[in-house]
């Protein structure tokens, strides 16, 4: 182990025996007491000694036998220290690729302030090249999303969907003037492509021939960004069949008529899906399926209120969930949607129950979990974030 006090948490002294690591809230951290020697001492843990080494230039400096093992083992305790050679084999890969690391060392920054252990960082980091993540829907919000997605060093990110590129198909990030006319699919490949900073691992031969036989095998998380804001405000429960069925995740995001949506995050058995979200809505609003059914006719279909500043916050908003869940993290997105609409711009979250007369069967597998009604606790951004319900079990992503 080489330990190095997290270098994303800005250090300072809060008087002469107490100090305090970081800036914003959610992850500083105050420590003391803490005489002058030991404080010195932290100027050392800079990732380029091991153990040995700083026992022995503790001594040097006047510290009691044991002390430095105790202060490493408490900053490791605190999610304050990390490891600059932890991470297992996958990590020590990626650190021999210094222009794929030096891409993504700002995104290991962060990553070292929600992973507290020593190393999980990097190991998330590495992590993320063996995952596979498809985007069904190549516009504004879809395109931008799967851009960030690559760019943040998720391995293999694939972009589904028909028809031609637009001119209201182009934004900053996302598919460029350029690309009008052409494949949907074809320019949004090169758009991810460019923003990736290495290329994912080839599958095996064995594992290239289990996609063929079944379109979700593999996949550690499926993004539905819609063109057609339909498809996110009122997302069809049978299109998302397939999904329920091999137990893939699935999160919803998009624009419709100037209101930007994400989620939520299905978690199949555990949250609420699209049918459960259909059905909420007909208990509250008879009249909701017929409103339905007349959106989905086959009546002439207008350019989209899809402005660039709110499709870029949907996208960015929807790939912060969604890393966050392939890190192993939960989203407030499970089980719940975060809507904001112009001008204000103001993020609320509305829980999607899991409902008994949906056929996905999670409100029976759920039943006696706490959940909250529609219409309770709505938060915003800058309050606490809800969980529509408490998950049975841990998701990960599939690597």
């Amino acid at each position: 182990m080489h330990p190095i006090v997290k270098p994303a948490l800005r250090r300072g002294w809060r008087d002469l025996n107490t100090v305090q690591f970081g800036m914003a809230p959610a992850h500083a951290m105050v420590l003391g007491p803490m005489d002058t020697a030991t404080g010195s001492f932290l100027e050392l843990l800079d990732g380029t000694r091991g153990m040995p080494l700083l026992r022995e230039q503790g001594r040097e400096m006047g510290l009691p036998d044991g002390h430095v093992d105790g202060l490493v083992d408490r900053l490791a305790r605190s999610g304050l220290l990390d490891d600059a050679t932890g991470g297992g084999p996958a990590a020590d890969a990626l650190r021999e690729k210094t222009e794929v690391m030096d891409r993504l060392r700002s995104d290991l920054a962060s990553l070292s302030l929600v992973a507290r252990r020593p190393g999980g960082a990097v190991e998330r980091l590495a992590a993320r090249r063996c995952l596979r993540v498809q985007v069904r829907g190549a516009g504004r919000v879809g395109v931008v999303l799967a851009a960030l997605l690559a760019g943040a060093g998720v391995g293999e990110v694939e972009v589904r969907d028909l028809g031609r590129v637009e001119p209201w198909d182009v934004a900053p990030g996302g598919l460029p003037v350029e690309s009008i006319g052409e494949r949907r699919e074809d320019a949004a490949r090169r758009a991810v492509r460019r923003a990736a900073p290495d290329r994912p691992p080839r599958a095996s031969s064995k594992e290239r021939q289990e996609r063929e036989g079944e379109e979700t095998r593999g996949l550690s998380l499926v993004v539905i960004t819609p063109r057609d804001g339909l498809g996110v405000h009122a997302p069809d429960p049978v299109s998302a069949e397939s999904l329920i069925a091999s137990g893939t995740p699935h999160l919803y995001a998009g624009v419709v008529e100037a209101t930007g949506i994400v989620g939520p995050l299905v978690l199949p058995g555990d949250t609420g899906c699209a049918g459960c979200l259909d059905q909420q809505r007909t208990d509250r609003d008879p009249t909701w399926p017929r409103l339905v059914a007349q959106w989905r006719s086959g009546q002439q279909r207008r350019v989209a209120a899809c402005d660039l500043a709110l499709a870029s916050a949907v996208a960015a908003l929807a790939a912060s969930h969604a890393l966050a869940f392939l890190d192993g993290d939960q989203p407030s997105s499970a089980g719940a949607r975060w809507e904001a609409s112009l001008p204000g711009c103001d993020w609320h979250a509305k829980p999607v129950r899991a409902h008994p007369g949906c056929p996905c069967g999670t409100a029976e597998k759920t039943k006696g979990e706490r959940t909250p009604e529609d219409g309770e606790g709505h938060e915003t951004m800058a309050g606490q974030q809800p969980h529509a319900t408490r998950l049975a079990g841990t998701w990960r992503a599939h690597v």
